[in-house]
């Protein structure tokens, strides 16, 4: 469990919108934090990616290739 003092502005925001949706601040504030660890994980993963084919550990398959491959009209 996770306890989290807010800015103000910031709560006031979040318990504004819960109001407006008739959806709990919490479910608002969770929603958020897990897209947020989505986008983390998913930039950690495209670093780690990069690094890899960088140090010539994995390879690239041309654009074109990929769309034909799975029927992508190109």
């Amino acid at each position: 469990m996770i306890a989290l003092r807010l800015p103000p502005d910031i709560e006031e925001r979040l318990e504004a919108l819960a109001r407006r949706t008739g959806r709990s601040a919490h479910d608002h504030a969770s929603d958020a934090i897990l897209d947020h660890l989505e986008n983390l994980e998913d930039l950690e993963l495209a670093e780690r990616r990069l690094e890899e084919h960088r140090r010539g550990e994995s390879e690239t398959i041309p654009l074109y290739d990929l769309m034909t491959r799975y029927g992508v009209d190109h």
